[in-house]
């Protein structure tokens, strides 16, 4: 089947009440790179074939690459030297993005982040006057400006901060973020890959990019064994994804964060201390800055989670550091080290190591997605719970931990789960289970008087298994389960 363009319905909508309204708008567009930021305002334009569209990537460079660039996608789009002449300065460049919009043209400017660096900054007050004077006579101006980022703090120094010459000047804001589960469902059911364990794996590798899974679709592999998924997008020359963490997010770090990332990945779930210790055995100089470091890697980059116990005040010391996206995950605790070995070993045994890791990995994964698809069919009115706050875990320090807590504060249920990656390890962990559940009991005592369900998840779970365990008083969800209502 061919690819089609999967979910993204409401950020369509938005988009098409921001272009249909035939007035000047200045709209920021943010999410990480790959997810489908620029495919998204291709998709809403070609529902206006009428409107034209202008459309240039940013590149981290000086002035003059910058102004080169634009030159280059002037060209491109075939736009006429004497309607739109060549900027030479950033004053021009500017001036060129109000004459586009008044022209009834779509600007777009991909990675606008890097306008945020000093050396532009007379080019954001530049364009500060023009968009002033865009939006004086908005109800004249046809056109309009997208400005895309995939930093979302440098963004929002650039558009949000008072201090910043385009302040308060968007008048719309989508924030794009990873595909939902019923999207993603569409998309594997059409090309025939639909099975709960094949998922699973996809999920942990891609989570919900859609770029990483039309490459792997471009590539004629998806749909087929891991190892060849594996392989294929990884491994050979001429594999997609090789470099991809490399020129993404690692790039931008410098060599800065390595070892911290590097740990928080294999050691999914880890503490400040743990933390602290670790960097303190590979680098004496950089111990007494893993406090500053994790700010910048949560605060800036977003690169890293804190996760707190459900319930949990912000402040408390019990946080847990997780990373954030599953492909910088996947790559740092499963691929890097064997890709980077690509030239000296056999592929087939890299191959083979590498996907040991990522089943392990899938553990925690499956954990996520299990609270994703619960969220997801919470939000939709799907199922038979509906949430009152984010899906959490409990721990505390005397070794008590809990995969999964939801919670409906509105009608006093929590429903507590037991996460296992291989079914047939959750009959050995429910005796572990109840007693972690009757020490949360001691923290949260109120809520005894609760409606409380114990529930057993499993990728897939035969019936022999299913019976079992509901014989013994435990819901019995895997992820055919979950799908029901979503696909």
């Amino acid at each position: 089947m061919d690819w089609k363009f999967y979910g993204r319905d409401s950020e369509i909508e938005a988009l098409n009440r921001i272009l249909k309204r035939s007035r000047w708008f200045f709209a920021k567009i943010t999410g990480r790179r790959r997810i489908g930021k620029t495919s998204l305002i291709q998709r809403a334009l070609s529902d206006i074939p009428d409107k034209k569209s202008f459309y240039v990537q940013i590149p981290d460079s000086s002035p003059a690459g910058v102004l080169s660039g634009v030159c280059d996608a002037l060209e491109t789009f075939s736009m006429s030297p004497a309607d739109y002449p060549y900027p030479d300065t950033l004053l021009s460049l500017a001036k060129l993005i109000a004459k586009m919009a008044r022209d009834g043209i779509i600007v777009t400017l991909d990675e606008f982040q890097y306008f945020n660096r000093p050396r532009f900054k007379e080019f954001c007050s530049f364009l500060q006057k023009e968009v002033d004077q865009l939006a004086a006579d908005a109800e004249n101006v046809k056109g309009g400006l997208f400005v895309l980022g995939s930093i979302h703090t440098e963004m929002t120094a650039l558009l949000e901060d008072r201090s910043a010459p385009l302040y308060n000047r968007t008048t719309d804001e989508i924030l794009l973020g990873h595909l939902e589960i019923a999207s993603l469902l569409q998309m594997l059911r059409e090309h025939n890959c639909l099975e709960p364990g094949y998922l699973l794996f996809l999920w942990n590798l891609f989570e919900g990019v859609p770029k990483f899974y039309r490459d792997c679709y471009e590539q004629d592999v998806l749909g087929k064994p891991r190892h060849d998924v594996i392989r294929r997008m990884f491994f050979e020359s001429s594999s997609p994804l090789k470099n991809e963490a490399e020129n993404w997010f690692l790039k931008e770090l410098h060599g800065r964060y390595d070892a911290i990332l590097q740990y928080i990945a294999r050691k999914s779930g880890c503490s400040h201390s743990d933390l602290v210790e670790h960097v303190r055995t590979v680098s004496r100089e950089e111990k007494e800055q893993v406090g500053g470091y994790l700010k910048t890697l949560v605060g800036k980059y977003q690169l890293v989670e804190k996760r707190l116990p459900i319930f949990a005040k912000e402040k408390t010391r019990s946080g847990k550091y997780f990373i954030s996206d599953n492909f910088l995950r996947a790559w740092l605790g499963a691929l890097s080290t064997p890709a980077s070995a690509a030239h000296f070993t056999p592929v087939a045994n890299l191959v083979t190591k590498t996907d040991e890791r990522l089943m392990t990995m899938e553990g925690r994964a499956f954990e996520k997605l299990i609270g994703v698809i619960y969220e997801e069919r919470s939000r939709k009115g799907i199922g038979d719970f509906v949430l009152s706050r984010r899906i959490a875990g409990y721990w505390d320090r005397a070794g008590v931990e809990i995969d999964f807590v939801a919670v409906d504060e509105t009608n006093r249920r929590i429903r507590f789960g037991n996460c296992k990656r291989a079914p047939e390890r959750l009959a050995p962990s429910l005796s572990d289970f109840e007693n972690h559940i009757k020490k949360y009991f001691n923290a949260f005592c109120e809520q005894t008087n609760w409606q409380i369900e114990k529930v057993c998840f499993a990728p897939l779970i035969k019936t022999s298994l299913r019976e079992k365990l509901s014989d013994q008083g435990y819901i019995v969800e895997d992820l055919m389960d979950l799908f029901s209502g979503l696909v």
